[in-house]
């Protein structure tokens, strides 16, 4: 199977020549493409320096519309999966196998790599508010979809072919991880999780920074609320047709 890593950077000059050598040092033949999103740093200029293959985007997009681009390069180039992988040194590559098993295997459309799945939970955790903010938009997500996502802001994931063409036609802005997923398992695709560990980042700042503010994490649910609200409408206008 085709298999390609999507890796949003921006301002990454300090992790991103570690993060594709340490991938080619995992597989030499593994695929990948760096999406730069507008970094006003050196990022670019390490990517073309080191040959390191990649999208240059002019202006910055934020991670959704970077992400985007990445899945919608993974489709016109024929890959059957398509994982998402941070630039900032977090993702741990010898993870990619296990997130990319329940794909091959047919067992699952997107799977996600968890770093809170019960008795597997990652040694590196995140701040207090970004895991009360994860803690509400799983319960938000359970309300609207009736699943259980214990990681629905992880940026780690693989999706199969059917994901790749849905994502490169549509893939949302302000809050991409968990409003995708509500698109996903709303339109009938299988999400699992399996458990991964995650690094601390090594270098460099986080692109979000909205954490720290009550008032985001209120716009996620209320996002995920009205993303479930228009896929119930979608269906039963289908069901009428």
């Amino acid at each position: 199977m085709k298999i390609i890593l999507i890796i949003p950077a921006y301002n990454e000059e300090k992790n991103i020549l570690n993060v594709c050598k340490a991938i080619e040092e995992y597989d030499n033949d593994l695929d990948y493409i760096v999406i730069n999103d507008g970094s006003t740093d050196n990022t670019l200029k390490i990517l073309q320096e080191n040959n390191i293959n990649h999208i240059n985007l002019i202006s910055n997009l934020g991670i959704g519309g970077a992400v985007q681009t990445g899945y919608k390069y993974a489709y016109r180039n024929g890959y059957d999966i398509a994982i998402q992988f941070d630039g900032d040194g977090q993702h741990d590559v010898k993870y990619i196998k296990n997130i990319c098993e329940p794909i091959i295997n047919e067992k699952a459309n997107l799977c996600i790599g968890s770093r809170y799945i019960k008795g597997h939970e990652s040694k590196f955790q995140s701040t207090f508010m970004r895991r009360l903010g994860k803690n509400i938009i799983s319960f938000m997500i359970k309300i609207c979809c009736h699943q259980k996502i214990t990681d629905p802001t992880s940026g780690f994931r693989a999706v199969d072919r059917t994901i790749i063409k849905k994502f490169s036609e549509y893939y949302p802005v302000e809050y991409p991880e968990p409003e995708s997923l509500v698109t996903v398992i709303k339109s009938g695709e299988k999400v699992i999780e399996v458990p991964v560990n995650m690094n601390e980042r090594q270098g460099g700042k986080s692109s979000i920074h909205a954490w720290k503010n009550v008032s985001y994490i209120v716009k996620v649910s209320i996002a995920i609320i009205v993303n479930s609200i228009r896929w119930k409408g979608k269906r039963k206008n289908v069901i009428k047709s």
